[in-house]
């Protein structure tokens, strides 16, 4: 199957794309899908615990099984708003 990975921010800048394409066996999970992310761009991997990951716009939990034509997001944690002194 083939799936749609959209990368914001830290992420995006770890893969180096937006979106990029994947294929997977049938059956794959969204933590099975993002640990294949992280083997194809190591970079992920200081993500692997704080980012949150949503499939066709909605929060999933890793044990999720992804179908065919699916979106993945990748959204890291977002900081700042903060005002300097």
């Amino acid at each position: 199957m083939r799936i749609i990975v959209k990368c914001f921010a830290g992420c995006k800048d770890a893969v180096g794309a937006a979106s990029v394409d994947v294929d997977l066996p049938a059956g794959t999970t969204v933590g099975e899908a993002f640990a294949e992310l992280v083997d194809a761009y190591p970079a992920l991997a200081s993500y692997d615990r704080s980012v949150m990951l949503a499939v066709n716009r909605e929060y999933a939990d890793r044990q999720s099984v992804l179908a065919d034509g699916d979106e993945l997001a990748c959204i890291p944690p977002v900081s700042g708003g903060a005002v300097p002194p």
